[in-house]
């Protein structure tokens, strides 16, 4: 095994925890950021570009046609094909945390689409299901299995809040294990099946799951309710005979206690296990081969590499499989960095580079490797972890392509997410529109009192009628801090001077001169 560091350029704030990866034609497309996308990237998709070391995104694209795809954490992820063998796949997207911590209960069904040089365009299509179906969450698997023939999904575990008739006002954002049922789902009719199985008595997320042919191999995995790591390897055998489907559970021994570990795939038959935790605040720093042979797993220690300094000492560790035997590896940094939220990234290649050679892989892998926000209820929730499914190569595009979130506009510092006032209740976290005119950030409004500040539309208990009014009309308004010291000052509207045409100047009338006799013979007639 090797170790190599690796440095991001001008966006490594976007690199943080609970963030996905898909594998499109040998590339690697980053999905899943922390806030709402921006402009440069409205899609939130990015091609993650390593070259020399150095990682850059550069914004995707969707086609006309495709669904809205919010930014979701934590989600389940894996590969659909037509048949193990086939070669074009696409990639299912289930549950996830969007920006405002709401988690989705949505399905989507994401494709390549068209491929040039310099732009990769997708395709996104939300699924119906029907039946069973599963509530939203965050931290479970799903995985795809053939039989007979046949196809279908299997969704297991994962985190959800705590159901509407059971919060109280002190537990109202609660996070609770989603019960150990198993789904079915089968994407040709749009039904989901669930199974209640005897073998699996607790919730468990952020578990590893295997999926080769009819069977899945669940392995580690936390449990809320005890704050326990499983060490149950559980074998989930699903057979697709031409009537109902029969689903089974076997216990096996030799798992490990584990959570939050990462699963990369060296061979067709063998896997390496990184990563992960014991316990709430301790790593686990060993590694294990994973071996799948004739329908039996074979789990035994390897040599683990050389791991830095900072890595040992670390308080919590993140990253996950991209694909071909390598790993991303990150770390908090420093606390005082000039970036906030910047981590350090390393690239763990657990093959030599007489096996780095392309390989088909026909194995699924699904490991849920990441954990809660620091600022959440449990001392477990500080263990995040990124989801890769592919190695990260070079593309060929100009370097004026790729994303610089130095071009955007700060968030954080402009304003939205600031504490506007003493009674302000705007939070990044919790936050959720309040105006139909909102999407992704709060309504605000300047104060012009003094040099003027920004404050939130919904804290100064502006109805919406009466902000329209305001955006609309030439009007300065003060907040509820200001609006006694300076009442009903207006800014006053520009006089535009009409231009008058200049008058022409009045042709005098021409009059007639008439005789002397003339005039008499006038005034006789007038007379008779």
């Amino acid at each position: 095994m090797s170790l190599q560091m690796v440095s991001t350029v001008s966006n490594a704030s976007l690199l943080q925890p609970g963030f996905s990866l898909l594998n499109f034609d040998e590339h690697v497309f980053f999905f899943g950021q922390k806030g709402w996308p921006k402009r440069s990237c409205p899609t939130g998709v990015f091609l993650l570009d390593i070259k020399q070391n150095e990682l850059k995104m550069k914004p995707a694209f969707f086609s006309k046609d495709s669904c809205y795809l919010p930014p979701l954490r934590y989600p389940a992820l894996c590969t659909l094909r037509s048949d193990a063998r086939a070669d074009e796949y696409q990639y299912i997207i289930h549950g996830g945390k969007t920006p405002n911590n709401d988690l989705s209960d949505k399905i989507y069904f994401m494709s390549l689409v068209s491929k040039t040089s310099k732009k990769m365009t997708f395709q996104c299509i939300e699924k119906d299901l029907g039946g069973d179906v599963p509530e939203a969450r965050y931290g479970h698997t799903i995985n795809v299995v053939h039989s007979r023939g046949k196809s279908m999904s299997v969704l297991f575990g994962g985190r959800s809040y705590t159901p509407l008739a059971q919060r109280t006002t002190e537990k109202w954002n609660s996070i609770v294990d989603c019960l150990p049922s198993v789904f079915l789902i089968d994407f040709e009719f749009g039904c989901c099946t669930s199974y209640i199985l005897p073998e699996l008595q607790d919730g468990l997320s952020f578990h590893v799951s295997i999926a080769r042919d009819d069977t899945i191999y669940i392995l580690g995995g936390h449990s809320l309710q005890n704050n326990t790591r499983s060490p149950n390897l559980y074998k989930l055998k699903i057979d697709l005979p031409l009537g109902s489907p029969a689903v089974t559970c076997t216990i096996l021994p030799g798992g490990i206690s584990v959570s939050s570990a990462i699963v990369t795939q060296i061979s067709d038959t063998e896997f390496v296990l990184v990563g992960g935790y014991h316990s709430d605040n301790q790593k686990r720093l060993a590694c294990n081969t994973i071996v799948l042979e004739d329908s039996k797993i074979e789990i035994v220690e390897s040599v683990s590499p050389e791991w830095t300094p900072d890595i040992k000492h670390c308080r919590m560790w993140f990253g996950c499989d991209m694909g071909k035997g390598s790993v991303l590896l990150g770390i908090p940094g420093a606390t005082k960095q000039i970036i906030p939220d910047a981590n350090f990234f390393y690239i763990l290649r657990c093959k030599g580079a007489e096996e780095n050679k392309e390989e088909e892989l026909i194995t699924q892998i699904c490991s849920q490797t990441s954990s809660e926000d620091p600022g959440d209820s449990t001392p477990f929730e500080d263990s995040e972890e990124f989801c890769f499914s592919a190695e990260a190569n070079s593309f060929d595009a100009d370097d004026a392509d790729t994303y610089n979130e130095d071009d955007e506009e700060d968030e954080s510092e402009t304003g939205y997410w600031i504490t506007c006032c003493a009674s302000c209740s705007v939070d990044i976290n919790t936050w959720v529109p309040f105006y139909s005119t909102e999407l992704n950030k709060p309504a605000m409004i300047l104060c012009s009192s003094g040099a003027g500040h920004w404050v939130h539309a919904q804290c100064m208990d502006l109805s919406e009628t009466m902000l329209l009014h305001l955006s609309e009309a030439n009007v300065k308004y003060f907040c509820n801090k200001h609006v006694d010291l300076n009442k009903g000052l207006q800014t006053p509207r520009k006089v535009v001077c009409l231009k008058k045409p200049p008058m022409k100047p009045l042709r005098k009338k021409k009059t007639m001169k008439l005789s002397t006799s003339t005039k008499k013979s006038f005034l006789r007639r007038l007379f008779e």
